[in-house]
């Protein structure tokens, strides 16, 4: 009895352990996005003018995919699909734009969403997730979750995520690693944007024109405890 304790509480050990690896120091996605991307400025777009989706540039297939450098940006980052034509895929809803949750646990957050052919990014809060065709990595996102758990050498540490954006019946639905658990759901109501995030919360949000300077540069996130 006793042994078969030991090799249960050190096969419990081994998962953890190799689950803690995976998600904050296995190597980290490369970054695949366009340099310029990141190092324009997305706070002086007036998010009110919507692309217009006509086929006459770009496809999503064409532009390089999206994802966040390290633990987050450092300031708003242009568009990813700026020079997308792509009409929107069939079964998709049009919920571009710029937009604040006024209600819900996650009032005061704001995300821009981007759409073109069946591509799909959602930028907020220092991060980049980047779901559909592209011209550089796979389809799900591949990036990191933006929570700092801790810092070593001068190096943050924040857990990897993977997940996929999949329109159902006008809604946008975030699956874990593309096959795993619905956590995330974005859909319409009327001019309003609602996002039920995977704490539970249900947040109502509307449309912004501008970025409000606040949101220029994220504040840090997560504990951030430090090693050395």
């Amino acid at each position: 009895m006793f042994r078969l304790l030991k090799y249960v509480l050190g096969g419990s050990f081994l998962i953890v352990a190799g689950l803690f690896w995976l998600a904050y120091l296995s190597p980290r996605p490369p970054l695949t996005i366009d340099p310029a991307t990141l190092a324009g400025d997305g706070s002086q777009i007036n998010y009110c003018e919507l692309p217009i989706l006509d086929g006459s540039g770009l496809t999503a297939s064409d532009i390089p995919k999206g994802n966040t450098p390290d633990c987050g940006y450092a300031q708003f980052p242009l568009p990813v699909l700026r020079d997308c034509t792509e009409p929107l895929s069939e079964g998709a809803d049009d919920i571009r734009g710029l937009w604040r949750a006024i209600a819900g646990a996650r009032t005061g957050h704001i995300e821009r969403v981007e759409q073109c052919g069946e591509r799909v990014v959602v930028t907020a809060a220092g991060l980049i997730h980047d779901y559909g065709p592209n011209s550089t990595g796979g389809l799900n996102t591949n990036d990191t979750e933006g929570n700092v758990l801790f810092t070593a050498g001068g190096k943050d540490f924040c857990m990897r995520t993977s997940a996929s954006m999949i329109w159902e019946e006008k809604i946008l639905n975030f699956y874990v690693f593309g096959w795993g658990p619905k956590v995330v759901r974005r859909y319409r109501d009327g001019e309003f944007l609602i996002w039920e995030y995977a704490d539970g919360s249900v947040n109502k949000m509307e449309r912004l024109c501008k970025l409000p300077e606040t949101h220029i540069v994220p504040r840090p996130r997560g504990p951030r405890y430090k090693l050395f």
